[in-house]
């Protein structure tokens, strides 16, 4: 393995140069990458109806092609489901990445091909490793196994065809080369499973006897595990059980509030931590220097980007910049074009701007209220129609309502807390809340995956707060009037804690 490492840090290290050439000419590989996806796609059917072939500037191609979300390429995404080909992307979409739905659905499936897969999101895993590499001189990552906390998926037969859809971590996994195997645990027999219970079990009586030096997963899930093997083995932390362990890889949710946490299960200084910013989209963003707050925006993985100011995000034709035109610190929704078939796609993410040379972000948030403290993706879509049943079938009605996650500490597992101002009551609190999450469950999936058996995510806890309790907070912060609303989700508990403290006595 020693030799293994050696080769690998090697090889890793000589991407470097590349990264730093698109760090050194960020405009000209952006548009370098947008002029060859046009052409490669310019015979699809999107090419065709969009005149891809006459497209040579930026500003031509925002002139163009409207800017796009779920719902407006469902369409076309739905005949690529049923076995179409040539729509967006010319070469044949097999796989779909499973993410949490939109307004109209209750998951949405992202193309990915063969392209995406290899120039963007496996180039982004073996560039996180390079990065590291370059700047952990003295790592033997490599000398023992890494864990991917990867979700499950499913084979849908079309035609005599079979395509996959599922988790993107499932997909990447399937789709390793064979020689990574040997590098990981547990075995694709038990990283695939569907089941969470059973499978975090099972992970944790395979990993457990192997040299872990890393894991890379959503730190919500990833602290589950960490829990479970410290519970078959008895020990303290989990160094005491992975002694070389040095590396968490994390995203998907905001770190901060599972960073003490971590300490705790892996009390040493040695133990390092990278961000990446890896959606089913695609893969933007890596932590590039240790111990900063945002990451580098990678250029070259078949990806073409837009920033919409946050002013423009609900006008019908909104206003895109490119680059060279960005701001620091503002809020920006990002668009995306790649080479698995989005085109100037909208991905609900805002971002901001810490360095402009290189380019570096940090996610800032969503276009829309949300909690995604576990990687439920609540959107304020699912809260209003599951409210809206919950008080249908309970015979209660709602004046005004806020929700905040409440995170994991110790053995507490998390769950959703919500603060709600009745006009009239439910016949039966306990019936509103089993109604409430049931209909959450139904309408997000990413929501009840974390739900399942109350793995994760408790049932929502549900307070009834006072009448005029929300008018006296937007009261208090001066934000009367009818521009001023009470935010229904949130992914921090700032709002919800201002409330409890006004209304409790003392």
């Amino acid at each position: 393995m020693a030799l293994i490492n050696s080769v690998i840090t090697w090889l890793m290290k000589k991407r470097i140069h590349q990264i730093e050439l698109f760090m050194q000419y960020p405009h000209e590989v952006q548009l370098e990458w947008l002029r060859k996806l046009l052409s490669t796609a310019r015979n699809t059917e999107w090419g065709r109806k969009y005149d891809f072939k006459s497209v040579t500037t930026p500003e031509q191609f925002r002139n163009r092609l409207p800017v796009q979300d779920y719902d407006s390429t469902k369409g076309a995404i739905d005949r690529l489901r049923r076995g179409e080909q040539n729509i967006l992307w010319p070469s044949e979409i097999k796989w779909f990445a499973k993410s949490s739905g939109t307004t109209n659905d209750k998951s949405k499936f992202i193309p990915v091909s063969q392209e995406a897969l290899e120039e963007c999101h496996f180039k982004g895993g073996k560039d996180l490793l390079s990065i590291y590499f370059n700047t952990h001189l003295d790592t033997k990552l490599f000398d023992g196994k890494s864990i991917a906390m990867g979700g499950s998926h499913q084979i849908m037969e079309v035609n005599n065809e079979s395509y996959i859809q599922g988790d993107l971590s499932a997909i990447l996994i399937q789709n390793l080369p064979g020689w990574i195997e040997f590098m990981r645990t547990p075995n694709l027999s038990i990283a695939l499973m569907d089941e969470w219970e059973s499978k975090i079990e099972m992970m944790a009586s395979a990993t457990m006897l192997h040299d872990v030096t890393s894991i890379s997963g959503v730190p919500s899930w990833t602290l589950m595990l960490f829990k479970r093997v410290l519970d078959i083995t008895g020990k303290s932390n989990l160094l005491d059980v992975w002694p070389n362990f040095e590396l968490f890889i994390h995203g998907g949710v905001n770190f901060s509030p599972y960073r003490e946490q971590f300490r705790k299960i892996l009390p040493s200084t040695k133990v390092n931590y990278l961000e990446t910013y890896n959606a089913s989209e695609g893969f933007f963003g890596i932590q590039d220097r240790p111990g900063a707050d945002d990451m580098l925006l990678m250029l070259d993985y078949g990806i073409y980007y837009e920033f919409i100011p946050m002013d423009q995000v609900d006008k019908r034709y909104p206003e895109a910049y490119g680059l060279d035109q960005v701001e620091l610190f503002k809020n920006y929704a990002m668009v995306i074009t790649t080479n698995g078939g989005l085109w100037r796609y909208m991905i609900g993410d805002t971002i901001q701007f810490t360095s402009c040379c290189p380019y570096r972000i940090k996610i800032s948030g969503r276009t829309r209220n949300f909690i995604n403290a576990f990687g439920e993706e609540l959107i304020i879509d699912n809260a209003e129609k599951a409210m809206a049943i919950a008080c249908e079938r309970s015979h209660a009605i709602v004046t005004e309502y806020t929700a905040a996650p409440i995170y994991m500490s110790g053995q507490q597992k998390g769950a959703h807390e919500w603060l709600i101002e009745f006009e009239r009551a439910p016949d039966d609190i306990l019936f509103f809340i089993a109604a409430l999450d049931t209909a959450l469950k139904s309408h997000n999936s990413d929501y009840e995956a974390k739900r399942y058996h109350d793995l994760m995510l408790e049932e929502p806890r549900v307070r009834t707060v006072p009448e005029h309790t929300f008018y006296n907070w937007l009261k208090s912060k001066g934000k009367l009037g009818g521009q001023h609303k009470v935010p229904r989700l949130s992914n921090d508990r700032k709002y919800i804690e201002e409330i409890l403290k006004m209304i409790t006595p003392g």
